[in-house]
């Protein structure tokens, strides 16, 4: 018996080896991009315009920081890296607090025209960003924010409402009404539900839709470009800007990219599982 189960796994394993050899493959065909920029980052000018990246592999000894060392002696990027800092964080929260309180009240709470009002925040998600682009920048002229940090986050959050109160609202609709009813039964407020039973049960809808809402705002360049000055501008755009302007200076511009894509990649690892629990939360009852 146990050579046959010995046989049926070697044929099993065997079986999916194509699988796996075309999923590596497909892995390394994504990577591939982002061990160009790192190489091309650890390489010295001089050599980048004689010879390809791809002979860093075979000679490691030209590899070096000193790139990275002249971008974080860079004060526009530097300073760019806290703006975006700056507008990320609070993006994400704003969104974050406030579409979880929205889905809680849309999915347990009764109040006049709410299956209508959900219907029409729902409509807002096939709006165009673009569409709002030259309104929202006249209103904050007058209103004294635009060019400001504080706009561009009130811009992030507006239209990152829209999913994640109907992302939050559906996930929300399936826990249990048993729960929230003992706890009326009980006596608990509808704030105590909200902060000890559905922030908690949420927390893997909660985390999946922070990852995606701050690696959508910290990748940014449209909503910058119009709303940000070059004193709050974010990463996305300091770099556009040496790209711009220093065309050919493609080493600093690599080691910046490279830079930018460090944070969002260490959050998602940081989170994954509860990026991996959200996705697959609604799947098994």
């Amino acid at each position: 018996m146990a050579a046959r189960g010995r046989r049926r796994w070697s044929w099993s394993g065997w079986r999916r080896a194509p699988l796996h050899a075309g999923m590596a493959v497909v892995g390394l065909c994504w990577l591939l991009p982002t061990i160009g920029l790192l190489m091309t980052a650890l390489r010295p000018r001089a050599l980048f315009v004689t010879s390809g990246w791809w002979q860093a592999v075979t000679r490691p000894s030209q590899l070096t920081l000193e790139n990275f060392r002249r971008v974080l002696d860079t004060p526009q990027i530097v300073d760019s890296l806290w703006n975006t800092v700056l507008i990320t964080v609070p993006a994400t929260v704003g969104v974050v607090l406030i579409a979880a309180m929205a889905a809680y009240a849309f999915a347990w709470i009764e109040f006049p025209f709410r299956d209508a009002i959900f219907l029409g925040v729902v409509a807002l998600l096939v709006v165009p960003l673009q569409m709002a682009l030259v309104p929202v920048a006249r209103l904050y002229g007058r209103l004294g924010i635009f060019g400001s940090i504080t706009g561009v986050v009130l811009f992030h959050i507006a239209f990152g409402l829209p999913f994640a109160i109907f992302l939050l609202r559906n996930f929300f609709a399936s826990i249990p009404r048993d729960l929230t009813e003992a706890a009326r039964l009980d006596g608990a407020s509808e704030a105590r539900i909200f902060f000890r039973i559905m922030l908690p049960l949420g927390l893997p809808a909660i985390a999946s839709l922070a990852i995606f809402q701050f690696l959508w705002v910290w990748n940014d360049l449209l909503v910058a470009l119009v709303f940000a000055r070059t004193s709050s501008a974010p990463i996305t755009v300091a770099i556009q800007q040496q790209l711009r302007q220093f065309g050919g200076n493609i080493d600093i511009i690599s080691a910046a990219s490279f830079l930018s894509m460090i944070v969002p990649l260490a959050v998602f690892f940081a989170f994954q599982r509860h990026f991996a629990e959200g996705l697959l939360s609604g799947s098994v009852k």
